[in-house]
């Protein structure tokens, strides 16, 4: 067993390090376009790191990671999908766009480019406040995640352990905005990269090589429970079955919902405005694919595979036998979250374990500082800063006439949205990582990516179309979340209160994801929009002819 004070040596000289990184940021940020796209020329290097450090974070590690453990290596769709979709559509097709339009819009944050490409102060404000309202749900979960782990590792209380992480990465945000963000982000991926290929190398080790391992999982099918059963499950190393209750958990809420919701999240989207030019990104593009490649595609087959560990070494972490994960008895663990801090700590030697919880500290102060500078930018600059430029304008009657967005508005607005995550972290359920990810990425994919993709690709966007997808995508994934969706009616419990039960539908309705919902209401509602305007555009055109 390691001594107690290598563990805080090694995190002091990580912290220290992190530390000078952003101050690094700190000295190169001295405008508002520094705060938030640092200036548009960061090396392709550091936005591949940075994007998929940002990407990836504990909800991936840990979280996931768990219901790998779970549900089995199904969960490895959702790695094709995160390279696929996440990293070559991502970059390639709409990140090139994305950087030209705001580059030439001037527009320095995800709302601001929306609201511009639309000519529409609603979009621009809806957008924000749709980030302010979901945003933190992401971030707690994020804080939790990396402050579990730390008091399982360095034996800190939780409540500690979740401020210390959150007000270092506060500092650094608030100080060096976006700038100080990128370069801790890609000395963090690079401890994640060397964390990761190290854990997935020893658990294949101590199982005999990659055949034995996975023939091991695979004979313990017969030990599905009952209860999994009966939703589908037919074990850790194959799909569910098939139109089942957990086949459709997996596939429309863990697979598409972050699969795809990955290419509106506003956090990633302004990685490509940081950049100067096209070429930049494609030299970021097979950075960031090894780098996904390695996180999710170690953390669901590791999860997974601690099935077979535990199954013939029983954890010494006051756990006495094995029992699958997430189901009520004496077993690894009740709770999903706690499967891979469990494991590290049980099976790997000290010295991983202090990489691992590096790897996961990096994990998640990359996505969570990201998080940050995201929701603050939004109060910040596409709100306050926003309703003081609109006000001057309308005192005035002057289009040109407005207040220059200041970096006082948008650190103020960061550190007002890093209070409110604190605060929803202490009160949120600790097995809600996974989860709180899915919804997040889920309302990215409904409510913005409609919205996003044609704004971005078409020539003549309306803004009518904009407004209805933005505001209808939005709307049926909350009615759906709330009144239909059980993994969040039942514990929200407002859809009991008013009907007396926890779900409007029974099956298969009940585990339907709303993203499934909401994102062909948001294409619908684009849809008319588009034509509504398109006919007065055409009825105008004709009557200046006549």
């Amino acid at each position: 067993m390691i001594e107690p004070w290598i563990f805080w040596l090694i995190t002091i000289i990580y912290i220290v390090i992190t530390i000078y990184l952003a101050y690094l940021g700190w000295k190169r940020t001295h405008t508002n376009e520094d705060f938030l796209v640092a200036g548009r020329k960061v090396n392709p290097m550091i936005i591949g790191l940075s994007y998929g450090a940002t990407f990836i974070s504990t909800s991936a590690i840990v979280g996931f990671g768990g219901v790998a453990a779970q549900l089995g290596m199904g969960l490895i769709w959702l790695n094709v999908l995160n390279i696929s979709i996440g990293i070559l559509i991502a970059f390639v097709v709409f990140g090139k766009r994305a950087r030209r339009i705001g580059h030439k819009l001037k527009a320095m944050t995800f709302p601001e480019m929306m609201g511009r490409r639309f000519n529409s102060n609603f979009v621009q404000y809806t957008s924000a406040i749709i980030i302010l309202i979901s945003m933190p749900l992401y971030s707690s979960a994020v804080l939790i995640g990396g402050s579990r782990f730390i008091e399982t590792t360095l034996g800190v209380p939780y409540n500690y352990a979740l401020l210390g992480f959150a007000v270092l990465t506060a500092g650094y945000v608030i100080a060096g905005g976006i700038l100080a963000v990128m370069y801790t982000d890609a000395f963090q991926g690079g401890i994640m990269m060397f964390g990761m290929s190290a854990i997935l190398i020893l658990t294949y080790y101590y199982l005999g090589g990659v055949t034995d391992a996975n023939q091991a999982l695979t004979n313990l099918a017969s030990h599905v429970p009952n209860a999994l059963a009966s939703q589908g499950m037919t074990g850790w190393t194959t799909f569910p079955s098939l139109g089942s209750p957990l086949w459709l958990t997996m596939v429309t809420t863990i697979i598409m919902g972050v699969g795809i919701g990955v290419l509106a999240q506003p956090q990633l989207v302004i990685r490509f405005l940081t950049a100067k030019d096209d070429k930049t990104l494609n030299r970021a593009v097979p950075i960031g694919g090894i780098f996904i490649l390695l996180m999710t595609g170690v953390a669901f087959t590791v999860g997974a595979l601690t099935n077979a560990y535990f199954f013939n070494n029983p954890s010494t972490l006051g756990m006495i036998s094995w029992a699958p994960p997430g189901t009520t008895g004496v077993g690894v663990s009740s709770n999903v979250d706690n499967i891979i801090p469990i494991y590290i700590n049980d099976a790997m030697p000290p010295v991983i374990v202090v990489l691992f919880m590096l790897t996961l500290l990096a994990a998640a102060m990359s996505t969570l500082s990201s998080i940050f500078h995201t929701m603050g930018s939004a109060a910040g600059h596409d709100v306050w800063i926003n309703l003081q430029r609109s006000r001057l304008m309308g005192k005035k009657n002057v289009k040109d006439q407005h207040p220059k967005s200041t970096l006082r508005a948008n650190k103020i607005g960061t550190g007002i949205m890093i209070i409110a995550s604190i605060g929803l972290a202490f009160v949120m359920p600790s097995n809600i990582i996974a989860r709180a990810t899915a919804m997040f990425m889920g309302l990215c994919a409904a409510a913005f990516l409609p919205m996003y993709t044609y704004g971005l690709f078409s020539k003549k966007p309306y803004r009518l179309a904009a407004v209805l997808s933005l505001v209808v995508g939005a709307l049926v994934w909350f009615i759906w979340t709330v009144f239909f969706h059980i993994a969040e009616s039942k514990p929200l419990g407002i859809c009991q209160w008013l009907f007396g039960r926890p779900a409007v539908w029974g099956l298969p309705w009940q585990n339907l994801d709303p993203m499934v919902i909401a994102l062909p209401c948001s294409v619908a509602a684009l849809a008319i929009g588009w034509y509504i305007d398109s006919r007065k555009d055409k009825n105008r055109e004709t009557a200046v002819s006549v």
